[in-house]
């Protein structure tokens, strides 16, 4: 297995090629894949195009799921997002949030933050900021969100258990998470498994199911559910760049799932209600934090 920084290099540098390119040139990145004639698949993408707060601009084709959709935001809530690109989960959540609350997205490619801060000027979201960061080591301080979203960017991360324990100390008490993510049930042959296109296509860097959750149970979360789960299938196309006829075969014919999970899971505790800040008063007090990279 390669070291984890090893691994991040090789996801930051396939992120930033896909941040230069947009959408219509990126349908063969972590959401989707090319096999050796070009053709495209998309394969884990999920619809955003009906969704209110829906930005085209920031649409980069990366998700897995519609973490949004289910995360149960309210106006004025206080809500992260990890591994944000070019801001498109953002700006959906900044919908349900209202002018009132507040959107932190956090990235590690520099490129995705740039792309985003422009998209968010141009929509003129002052209540919406972008940090640099990684999300197992978040810019953020303790007991900050009500909500965090993601959308396939733990399965890309090698430390999991450490973005898990991130979540729990960034949430509020009473506070909740809403995860689209790729799991495994069954073992990837090895030749999918050890490819680092296919660790950066969000296949590779997936974990068993069970132990996705049962980091979560173990880091005190409660009211787990999965709030949706969709089947992913891998065309013959793309597994002939790794697999034999006869190994695509029994791949097929065998018990490993590939599945798309929506994840839910509240932090213990009661949240406690603060008088809503104005604009300016949230401005002031933190979106110049030294961390926040917005000054």
């Amino acid at each position: 297995m390669k070291k984890e920084q090893e691994l991040k290099d090789i996801v930051k540098e396939r992120y930033a090629k896909i941040a230069e390119q947009g959408k219509a040139e990126n349908a063969s990145s972590c959401c989707g894949a090319t096999t050796p004639s070009n053709k495209v698949y998309n394969i884990m993408m999920d619809d955003y195009s009906e969704t209110s707060g829906y930005i085209e601009d920031a649409d980069l084709g990366l998700g897995c799921g519609l973490p949004t959709q289910f995360a149960q935001i309210k106006k004025g809530d206080t809500v992260i997002d990890l591994g944000s690109g070019a801001g498109n989960d953002c700006f959906v959540a900044r919908h349900e949030t209202g002018s009132e609350g507040k959107v932190i997205g956090i990235d590690f490619t520099p490129i995705m933050i740039q792309k985003a801060r422009i998209n968010a000027e141009k929509l003129g979201y002052n209540n919406v900021e972008f940090r640099e960061g990684d999300i197992d080591a978040m810019p953020v301080s303790n007991d900050v969100a009500d909500v965090i979203v993601s959308n396939c960017v733990l399965n890309l991360v090698p430390n999991k258990e450490k973005v898990i324990a991130e979540i729990h100390r960034v949430l509020k008490p009473g506070g909740h998470f809403s995860i689209s993510d790729i799991v495994l049930v069954g073992e990837l042959p090895v030749a999918l498994k050890e490819d680092a296109e296919m660790y950066a296509g969000c296949v590779a860097g997936a974990i068993q199911k069970d132990d996705y959750l049962k980091f979560i149970e173990d880091r005190n979360f409660k009211n787990i559910k999965v709030q949706k789960e969709k089947t992913i299938n891998i065309p013959d196309d793309i597994l002939g760049k790794y697999l034999s006829q006869d190994e695509i075969n029994s791949f097929n014919k065998g018990t490993t799932g590939i599945f798309s999970i929506t994840v839910y899971a509240e932090k213990d505790g009661v949240k406690q209600e603060k008088p809503k800040l104005k604009l300016s008063e949230i401005e002031a007090s933190d979106c110049c934090e030294p961390t926040s990279g917005c000054c």
